[in-house]
């Protein structure tokens, strides 16, 4: 014990106690998923506040000398101790009866289930100091090591503060309709039941308006349960606001739904606006489930196989390399499908699996705040095949098994998720997200953390050449530009049903007009040759400017590669806008081949004989007698169109183009520009002198400069960046890593000014890293998503592994009976070697 002491005595100045505002990782090892749960528990540095598994606190203690660790074990409670905690003397646990976590009678966040022991291990002698012995110890290290333990047990680990916030879902505000409500007087009077809907005849989910006493069926959910929509038609059709839940009714109060402010209220006047229609609230006695409890039933049972395509099928459990599932954080199956793929890809494994002891002996001193260290860690947790084992079994039963049902320990991806999803105003919530949206984001975040070195996101990029011909001169313009993803148009007047669509519209009209119960939707069958017809046809361009003839005339655009991938991922855009601008998705059904051949889409370049269209820029848009200056744009429309997320360079173009008159004009430009090569770049107007290598007119922060050089770009890139975006630091910053391509072919050196010589002794600035070969490819993965947008739903992702196709579900993989797919959304190919 002496011993003990005198190291403690001799360390004792680093041992520190967690202060407010300290990030202390007690949850999760930083270079591996290792937790309390696992063999060996986990090691919380008492100076730094990181964990470490038993594998890699060694390595920590050897890099930074740091001796004292907080030793925590966690156990599960038996299934008896949970139910009832007998012994303890503590009332049996509540099921959640509240929409709700971290409140009384919401969600528990789980450390109830478990029992934790704490111990001072002291490094590399792996001596533990025992309760017993530091008691025994002199007051200086006794104060110091319990006030250290002590504030490690109560501080918040930082996966849980970002992954469980006290939230709570059922705060409902008072109506703005309640005070005032206008109830016709119709004699209307609603028994105490035997309700139905008055159109379909449905007998649940009955929803009564408040205004006139009508009693309709709720809405479809995404999964064709529920009702039939009546009620919501209904308030379409008047405008009556209100509605109350028949079945929810109590002396306490009701579900009332506001249609008009689209949200569960509040209406302080519910026995009254219920007694004009002879309804007595004192006497109900509840029949339905609220909406909330029906809420809670749903996240209690999140993830059941059941609800995805291939519910009717009993699929066989997989294990192994490989075959590791992860756990839904809430909301994040787009991300966990995403991941899953992209270490299917030989590029992304040797990058960051292959050379994980080099990154982790590289790291810096906070790992978990490191990108190369959070992937090489994801990726050797999916792949080595340490967590792909059957999960404890959660239910009632202690002695059911999970391996019938696939579940596994998997890995839970949270530093992984809030590294990638810092000061994202999307990806750093739970909310769900759309997966191709955040494939695009974790490429950019590659892209940045790869400007040397091997790059893995290459595999994915290739060049695009667009091709412009004037229709009067016949002269044409070639552009390249770089992409990583190809999105294929879905063209609904190809499909091969046709008849039997017009037929389903027809009988769904009547059905409507009838009142009876919708018919089963039928979904649209479009070939996939259609989609890449639709891809590669020439588009028409109605208000071309020509430097040929100087005069805007029609020409044509066509599209096609300047090089293939090793890499190609299809987006299949199902997702688009209504009339009414409401986001919607399409129904469809595409015979998607398992190999694709592309080589009759390669780009031929400038053909022989054919003449280009000079390199002349367009008249500024002012008459000749009138002084060039710079037009003054009107900003609440770029606000508004700002607003809608489009970036703000294309949204001052676009009320530029259109001469300030307005927001319908500038959303028309926006939605015809949105694919120009140059529809971000910076507008660049009459009698401004912030064209592309001037000095803009306005001075930039020397400060922002700074800021932006200090992350390892020129002086001239980080103008550059300021300038494209009136001097918004964390707008540039944005602006700089999305335009590498462009900043790496900038003539700079080292020192951020332009070298000396003339132009013709300069190289040409090289262009992007692209691979190139044959446009043969085949299908290895797909990603599926369920739900009515890309904002809500689920998504899975089928993967084909050892020539067997594997469907991962967050923590289920299970062998694929019945791939499903013509339903996908992203599709990934691999070229294939001849």
């Amino acid at each position: 014990m002496t011993e003990v002491s005198d190291i403690l005595m001799s360390v004792l100045s680093t041992i520190r106690v967690p202060r407010p505002g300290d990030r202390v990782h007690k949850d999760e090892c930083a270079f591996s998923f290792a937790s309390p749960e696992s063999d060996g528990g986990l090691y919380v540095c008492m100076n730094s506040f990181l964990g470490f598994g038993s594998k890699y606190v060694d390595r920590h203690n050897a890099k930074t000398g740091q001796r004292a660790y907080l030793h925590i074990t966690r156990t599960r409670k038996t299934q008896k101790e949970d139910d009832s905690n007998s012994g303890s003397g503590d009332p049996p646990k509540k099921k959640p009866t509240r929409l709700a976590i971290g409140i009384e009678g919401g969600f528990d966040v789980e450390q109830e289930q478990y029992e934790e022991e704490f111990k001072v291990v002291l490094l590399p002698e792996r001596l533990d100091v025992t309760t017993e012995g530091l008691a025994s110890m002199p007051d200086v290290v006794k104060e110091r090591v319990s006030l250290s333990i002590a504030g490690l047990q109560a501080a918040d680990s930082v996966s849980h503060a970002l992954q469980v916030q006290q939230w709570d879902g059922e705060v409902r505000q008072e109506s703005r309709h309640a005070a005032e409500l206008k109830q016709l007087d119709n004699g209307v009077k609603i028994p105490p039941s035997g309700w139905r809907c008055e159109v379909c005849d449905l007998q649940e989910n009955l929803w009564m308006n408040l205004t006139d006493g009508k009693v309709m069926c709720g809405r479809r959910y995404f999964d064709g349960t529920g009702g039939n929509n009546h009620a919501l038609q209904y308030y379409q059709q008047t405008g009556y606001p209100l509605a109350v839940k028949l079945g929810t009714i109590t002396p306490d109060g009701a579900d009332v739904y506001s249609y008009d402010e689209d949200d569960m209220v509040l209406d302080s006047k519910l026995p009254e606006h219920l007694s004009h229609f002879g309804i007595d609230m004192m006497t109900m006695e509840k029949t339905e489930r609220t909406m909330t409890e029906l809420e809670i039933a749903v996240n209690q049972r999140v993830g059941e196989w059941e609800v995805i395509q291939e519910s009717g099928t009993t699929l066989r459990p997989l294990w192994g390399p490989g075959l590791t599932g992860m756990k839904n954080l809430g909301n994040s199956c787009y991300l966990n499908s995403v991941m899953q793929v992209l270490f299917t890809i030989p590029d992304f494994q040797t990058k960051y699996v292959s050379n994980i002891d080099k990154i982790f002996g590289e790291a810096p001193s906070d790992p978990t705040q490191d990108f190369k260290t959070q992937v090489a860690k994801l990726g050797y947790g999916l792949l080595s095949g340490e967590y792909s084992k059957p999960a404890p079994d959660p239910g009632d039963d202690p002695n059911a098994s999970t391996e019938s049902r696939g579940d596994q320990i998997g890995i839970a991806p949270r530093m992984f998720k809030a590294l990638v999803g810092r000061g994202h105003p999307e990806f750093s919530t739970n909310r769900q997200q759309d997966a191709q949206e955040f494939l695009l984001h974790f490429i950019n975040m590659v892209e940045r953390n790869c400007r040397s070195g091997m790059n893995p996101s290459e595999a994915f990029r290739f060049l695009v050449e667009e091709k412009i011909v004037c229709q009067q001169s016949q002269k044409a313009k070639y552009t390249q530009r770089v992409d990583y993803i190809v999105q294929l148009p879905v063209p609904m007047d190809q499909a091969t049903n046709m008849e039997e669509l017009q037929e389903a519209e027809r009988r769904r009209e009547e059905v409507e007009a009838s009142g009876a119960p919708p018919p089963s939707a039928v979904r649209a069958r479009i070939p996939f040759v259609a989609c890449l017809a639709a891809l590669s046809e020439p588009e028409t361009l109605t208000d071309f400017w020509s430097s040929a003839v100087q005069a805007k005339t029609t020409a044509t655009k066509t599209t096609r590669f300047a090089s293939f991938p090793d890499h190609l991922v299809i987006q299949i855009k199902k997702f688009t806008f209504g009339l009414d601008w409401v986001p919607k998705k399409l129904d469809v059904s595409i015979d998607v081949p398992d190999t694709l051949d592309l080589s009759a889409l390669r780009a031929m370049g400038q053909q022989p004989g054919e003449e280009l269209l000079p390199e002349v820029a367009p008249p500024p848009l002012m008459t000749p007698d009138v002084e060039v200056k710079a037009p003054v744009l009107d900003d609440s429309t770029v606000s508004q169109l700002c607003e809608m997320g489009f970036p703000l360079e294309a949204c001052r173009k676009a009320v530029y183009y259109t001469g300030n008159t307005g927001i319908d004009a500038a959303m028309n430009w926006v939605m015809g520009h949105m694919d120009d090569p140059d529809f971000s770049a910076p507008l660049v107007m009459p009698g401004s002198s912030s064209a592309p290598g001037t000095t803009p007119t306005e001075s930039i922060p020397e400060e922002h400069l700074a800021t932006i050089v200090s992350m390892g770009f020129s002086r001239d890139q980080a103008t550059r960046a300021l300038r494209a975006t009136n001097n918004v630091l964390e707008r540039a910053v944005d602006w700089i890593f999305s335009h590498l391509d462009d900043l790496e072919s900038m003539d700079v050196s080292e020192g951020g000014r332009s070298e000396g010589g003339s132009e013709a002794s300069r190289e040409p600035p090289p262009g992007p890293r692209v691979r190139d070969g044959s446009g043969k490819y085949e299908l290895f993965a797909f990603i599926s998503h369920m739900g009515t947008s890309t904002m809500c739903g689920h998504y899975v992702c089928h993967i084909k592994k050892d020539q067997q196709w594997v469907i991962i579900n967050d923590q289920k993989v299970c062998a694929s009976e019945k791939p499903p797919k013509d339903l996908g959304y992203l599709y990934f190919y691999r070229r294939v070697v001849e």
